[in-house]
C-alpha cells in the first residue's frame, strides 16, 4: 500500500465513531456465536448418535478368562479370531447429545443420527433399556450354544414358555410369565414351532384348551384366540429354554443385545470341533441367530463395519437383510460376505480359511 499524503483529505477518513461501531458489531457477533454454542452444548437434544464400538474375539479371553468356556465335553484349540462387533450409542435415556455431536456425525460416514423414538421405546428408562439388552444377550447366548451343540451331534431338548403377556392380550390373567407349554388344543408342544402351528390351526375368536406346567404342576386353562394380520394368535410372547447336555458359558463383557448370536454360535462350534476353523484368519461379523438357524438383521451395520476394520479384521459376515445398508459404506481393506443362515456363516468361514473368499457372495 502506498503511503498516503498527510494532507490528502480527498480520501474518506474513517473517524473514531466508524471504527468503534464496526468493532462493536464484530465483538457482539462473536459473543453471540460463542454464547449460542456454549448454550447449545448444555441442551439435551432428542436424537441418538451411533458410532463404531470395539470388537471382541469370541475365541479369546476377557479379564484372564475365556469368553466361551465349555465344560463336560472335549474342546479343541482355536488360533484365529471370530470377532463380535459393537456400536457406541450416545443419546437416549440417561445419555445426552448436543449440537456438536450432531454436526460431527453429519460429516462422518461411520456415524449416523436417528431420532430417539427410532431407537428406543417411548418413555423407556435407562434401567429398562439395560434390562432388555441384558435379557436379549442371555437369550442369544443360549440359542447359540443350543444350535452349535446340535450341529455337533448333540441332542438339545427345547422347552417353550410364556415370556410375557402384554396388556390387552386375550391371555391376560389366564397365562402367566414362566408357564411352560405342554399342549395346545390337545396337540403336544415340544418346541415353539409346535405351539405356533397348534394356535394357527384355530379360528380367530374361538376358545382353545391349553395345558401348561406352572410351579411344577400341569394346569389346564382356556384361552380365546384373535386375529393378528391374518394369523390366529393367543397374544403372548414365547420364550425358549434349552436343556443343554454340555455346560456352555459365554461372557460378553457387559455388552447387551442379541446381535452377537451368530459369532457366538461359530465360536462354540469351533471349540467343539477338531482343527482351527479360521486357519488363523481374523473374521468379524454380526447378526442374530434365530432358533431355526437363520441369521437375522441388526442395527448399526455401518458402524460395525468401520469398527471391525478399525479393530484389525479383514473379513466381515453381514446378514443378507442388511445388505442394502452395507452398499457404499464398506471401509477399504474389508471384505464383506453376506450370510442368511448358520450354514452360510460356517461355509463362509471355511472358505475364508481356505483362501477362497473371492468365491463367496458379497452385498
Amino acid at each position: 500500500m502506498e503511503p498516503r499524503a498527510p494532507h490528502d483529505l480527498a480520501a474518506p477518513q474513517p473517524g473514531p465513531y466508524a471504527v468503534s461501531r464496526r468493532s462493536s458489531f464484530l465483538v457482539i457477533g462473536l459473543f453471540v456465536v460463542i454464547a449460542l454454542g456454549v448454550g447449545l452444548s448444555f441442551v439435551s437434544l432428542p436424537y441418538v448418535v451411533l458410532s463404531p464400538g470395539p470388537i471382541t474375539n469370541t475365541l479369546g479371553q476377557l479379564d484372564g478368562k475365556p469368553i466361551v468356556e465349555i465344560k463336560g465335553e472335549r474342546t479343541y484349540p482355536a488360533k484365529g479370531a471370530l470377532d463380535f462387533t459393537t456400536v457406541r450409542v450416545d443419546g437416549g435415556p440417561g445419555v445426552r447429545v448436543d449440537i456438536f455431536d450432531l454436526v460431527t456425525a453429519a460429516v462422518r460416514d461411520d456415524e449416523e443420527v436417528f431420532t430417539r423414538e427410532e431407537i428406543y421405546p417411548q418413555k423407556a428408562t435407562r434401567e429398562e433399556v439395560q434390562q432388555e439388552n441384558t435379557a436379549e444377550m442371555v437369550n442369544s447366548q443360549e440359542v447359540a450354544a443350543a444350535i452349535a451343540l446340535r450341529e455337533t451331534g448333540h441332542v438339545v431338548p427345547e422347552r417353550v414358555t410364556v415370556s410375557r403377556v402384554p396388556d390387552g392380550s386375550p391371555a391376560k390373567g389366564v397365562l402367566e410369565p414362566g408357564d411352560e407349554f405342554v399342549s395346545v388344543a390337545g396337540q403336544r408342544t415340544p418346541d415353539a414351532a409346535a405351539v405356533q402351528a397348534a394356535v394357527r390351526s384355530q379360528k380367530p375368536g374361538s376358545t382353545v384348551p391349553v395345558v401348561v406346567k406352572r410351579d411344577g404342576v400341569d394346569t389346564s386353562v382356556s384361552v380365546t384366540t384373535r386375529d393378528n394380520r391374518g394369523t390366529t394368535v393367543i397374544g403372548v410372547l414365547l420364550g425358549r429354554n434349552y436343556d443343554l447336555p454340555v455346560d456352555v458359558t459365554i461372557d460378553s463383557g457387559g455388552v447387551g443385545g442379541p446381535s452377537a448370536g451368530t459369532m457366538f454360535t461359530l465360536a462354540v462350534y469351533d471349540l467343539l470341533t477338531p482343527g482351527d476353523l479360521t486357519a488363523g484368519k481374523r473374521i468379524a461379523g454380526t447378526g442374530t441367530m434365530e432358533p431355526d438357524e437363520s441369521v437375522g438383521p441388526i442395527g448399526g451395520i455401518r458402524q460395525k463395519l468401520h469398527g471391525a476394520r478399525d479393530g484389525g479384521a479383514d473379513y466381515f459376515l453381514a446378514p443378507t437383510d442388511n445388505c442394502d445398508e452395507v452398499k457404499g459404506h464398506v471401509p477399504d481393506g474389508l471384505t464383506v460376505v453376506r450370510i442368511g443362515s448358520f450354514n452360510d456363516a460356517l461355509g463362509a468361514v471355511k472358505a475364508i480359511a481356505a483362501d477362497k473368499a473371492d468365491t463367496l457372495p458379497g452385498c
